[in-house]
């Protein structure tokens, strides 16, 4: 009996305006201006939101109103959610209709999307709470499973998270990692006690992320029926089919004349269409299945790129100076207990200002070329650090 676990992660940066070497000392304002020369932070989300929210909200409303077994989970980040509220206050309203019906779950996660726990537990904590505690606000209800940031994660995280008193953890099942493993299974994160491990089918997962609208793949054009034909196989090798993808997957990185949206309205009813199959939230998840082994990973995995680790963000010495520089910030900037300078100083640690310095060839160069508004990675790291300085200058004064 497999049952199709859906996470969506729906995240927008604050991305860094064009900041000048001469606006150091002058301007303070990082984040509200043109970032190139068509767009700002607030066209973007419009766009994005248009092409991807507001559709895609509409048709998972329409189908958990038709099928009442199925369930789907998001992960907001705290970001995201203020940029709704202020640029597009109808998109959040749609996000909190689809909570109301009690089968869309929400995650927790950082509220800056931020790598934090590889630099500050302190303030790795500070952020997940106040996650939790918009969350509550908005959509009145408690995250009881975590997912980090693009699905970072290592025993130590797992063992940090469960001392928090979440009962779940989701992260990519990475195949140097599973060995012979199946990721359609519970685990349980070596170290912890009682904490239920869920990990990403990247390959189902991936087929609708990025392999739907290539006319090259082979199983091109990927069908509802085909796709839960594959949910079927799974019956009898494993409990579960977690499908983790970004919510901008419908509508903005697959187009809706690939026919994503009409995939995805038809999906649900071919999935339950076969009585061995059903959906589950996360944390419905980890509370009906047991954990079937320990399972350990040291190292620092994610979703990002070939390599699935953490080199998306740490892979050249521009990134690594920036985090070195933004987290040796953190004492001076807190100390001056001045909200606004705080504040910028944690949207400066969102993972996207270093994923558009990465300088990766290829595939993975191609993907971060996609996603970054920047004209080159040093573009990025340039204004980063102009930013850094006039921050330095603000703690200074």
């Amino acid at each position: 009996m497999p049952s199709v676990n859906f996470y969506f992660q729906v995240h927008q940066p604050y991305r860094l305006k064009k900041y000048r070497i001469f606006d150091i000392g002058q301007d303070h304002n990082y984040f509200e201006g043109k970032i190139n020369a068509d767009w700002d932070n607030q066209k973007i989300f419009r766009k994005v939101a248009e092409k991807s929210y507001l559709p895609t909200n509409k048709l998972l409303l329409e189908l958990l109103n038709q099928h009442p077994e199925f369930k789907i989970s998001f992960s907001f980040s705290g970001i995201f959610l203020e940029q709704a509220q202020d640029y597009y206050p109808e998109v959040l309203e749609s996000f909190k209709d689809l909570v109301k019906t009690g089968r869309a779950e929400v995650l927790a996660e950082t509220y800056y999307h931020s790598l934090a726990f590889l630099y500050s537990r302190r303030e790795f904590e500070y952020q997940v709470k106040k996650h939790t505690a918009l969350v509550k606000k908005i959509f009145k209800v408690t995250p009881k499973v975590f997912r980090n940031t693009e699905l970072i994660y290592n025993n130590d995280l797992a063992v940090a998270i469960e001392k928090l008193g979440y009962k779940g953890i989701i992260t990519e099942g990475v195949d140097r990692i599973l060995d012979w493993r199946s990721p359609n299974f519970v685990y349980r994160p070596k170290g912890t006690q009682k904490i239920g491990l869920l990990l990403k089918n990247y390959q189902l997962s991936d087929d609708i992320a990025f392999r739907f609208g290539n006319q090259g793949w082979q199983e091109h054009p990927l069908s509802s029926e085909k796709f839960a034909s594959w949910v079927n196989d799974i019956n009898g090798n494993g409990n579960l089919v977690n499908l983790f993808m970004d919510y901008e997957t419908f509508g903005e990185h697959q187009w809706e004349d690939t026919g994503i949206f009409e995939f995805m309205r038809h999906l649900p009813a071919k999935v339950l269409a076969n009585p061995d199959n059903n959906f589950v939230t996360p944390s419905e998840a980890v509370e009906k299945y047991s954990a079937v082994s320990e399972l350990d990973i040291p190292e620092f995995v994610s979703w990002a790129d070939s390599e699935r680790d953490l080199s998306a963000w740490r892979s050249n010495q521009m990134q690594w100076d920036a985090f070195a520089k933004i987290y040796d910030m953190e004492e001076k900037v807190l100390a001056t207990k001045e909200d606004q300078l705080i504040e910028d100083w944690r949207r400066m640690q969102t993972s996207d200002h270093f994923y558009y310095m990465c300088t990766k060839y290829f595939n993975d160069g191609d993907v971060h070329k996609y996603f970054s508004p920047y004209q080159s990675p040093y573009e990025a790291f340039i204004y980063y650090m102009n930013v850094l300085q006039d921050l330095k200058l603000r703690v200074g004064a």
